[in-house]
């Protein structure tokens, strides 16, 4: 379905006037190549389903759904209300934004060492890692926990997230870490006196009105499931991310579940905000603005805001034609959001590739309809 022609104070009734099921996926107008790349990545076993939402100058201006949102155990057509495992989208647009609200409020501060607010965090090294470290992803900090052992528990994750070893010093080097939002998620926690997910909904999903958002879902019907566990059961409302599903669901690096619907709001509400116009994203314009500029340190290429990746090797969605001042995020599903504040747009891709069996990789698709979308829009230069 495309939407043409949309003023921004049409914004909220577009996105609310989805349809229910388009699993033709029907190429239509300049976006056309969206819809054939969705398809064939459906056809090609890529992913199952895809959902794609192209937003420009306030609207939603390209819609595409197609495929299934569940092929095992029984096959569901992909809906435009599916809801997804985030997976990794959760530490930008929700851990991360939550670290920036307590910066604005003056209970944490970006270049203080973690360990100040959590002494124990200081042993194997760490006392020099800062808040902006653990951010940009330049901690020194390994990738993940290790899962070569059967624990289990927040206390258990938290205990060896306190206690990990450095791979590298901090400031060296950029090595992306779920660790360092392990670390974050417990920032917000320890500073709010809230969970993570009664923070979120609180100071986040419930004012920007983001209804279908939530972290441990009740609701599993209309939820993409992923792949089968450990068990051998299907994985569906209980997230992928084995981490966080030790740490039962609630982790500042997964565990979010979205749908196209509530993450076009984010999205629209992040570019409105940045651009000063009215807005009810959560964070300052200034605060903002640092958040989703390069801030890693001094000398490094490998660029990185605050949550938000801007050039790196994870860059693939960004394409070949929105400019470096565009950022996003991945998520490990087969998620995807990458905003370009120059063109006033952002392209939003939801699958979940590693249904029902692990899945294919969607870097190209990401790549190639992030680069159609850019050349649909009339963005033709890569700056």
């Amino acid at each position: 379905m495309t939407l043409t022609g949309l003023t921004r104070r049409h914004f909220m009734a577009a996105s609310l006037a989805a349809p229910t099921a388009l699993s033709a996926c029907t190429p239509l107008d300049r976006f056309a190549e969206i819809d054939r790349l969705a398809r064939h990545a459906v056809t090609d076993g890529a992913a199952p389903g895809v959902v794609v939402a192209i937003g420009h100058d306030g609207a939603i201006v390209h819609r595409t759904v197609c495929g299934n949102r569940a092929l095992l155990p029984v096959r569901e057509s992909m809906t435009w209300e599916t809801r997804f495992d985030m997976a990794s989208l959760t530490k930008p647009t929700i851990t991360a934004l939550a670290i920036m609200q307590l910066v604005e409020q003056g209970a944490l501060v970006l270049d203080e060492r973690v360990a100040h607010y959590l002494p124990a965090f200081a042993a194997n090294g760490k006392d020099a890692i800062t808040l902006r470290l653990l951010l940009t992803h330049y901690s020194g900090l390994p990738p993940d926990l290790p899962l070569d052992d059967p624990w289990t528990g927040k206390a258990e994750a938290i205990r060896r997230a306190m206690v990990s070893p450095l791979i590298n010093p901090p400031g060296a080097k950029f090595v992306y870490s779920d660790i360092n939002f392990v670390v974050l998620g417990l920032l917000v926690e320890r500073m709010s006196n809230l969970s993570l997910d009664l923070y979120a909904r609180k100071a986040i999903l419930t004012p920007m009105g983001l209804n279908e958002s939530t972290f441990l879902p009740t609701e599993t019907e209309n939820i993409a499931p992923t792949q089968f566990d450990e068990q051998g059961r299907m994985l569906r409302g209980v997230v992928h991310d084995p981490t966080a599903r030790r740490m039962g669901g609630l982790a500042g690096h997964a565990g979010l579940f979205s749908d196209a619907h509530d993450m076009s709001l984010y999205a629209q509400s992040l570019l409105d905000r940045r651009a000063g116009r009215p807005s009810n994203f959560p964070l300052r314009q200034d605060t903002l603005i640092t958040m989703t500029t390069p801030q890693q340190p001094p000398g490094k290429t490998d660029l990185r805001g605050l949550g938000w990746d801007i050039a790196t090797h994870y860059s693939s969605p960004r394409g070949d034609l929105f400019p470096k001042g565009s950022f996003g995020h991945t998520g490990f599903t087969g998620t995807s959001l990458w905003l370009d504040p120059a063109s006033d747009s952002y392209v939003l891709i939801l699958t979940n590739r590693v249904h029902p069996a692990g899945g294919h990789s969607v870097v190209k698709l990401r790549h190639d309809i992030a680069t159609a979308a850019a050349r649909a829009l009339g963005i033709t230069t890569h700056a």
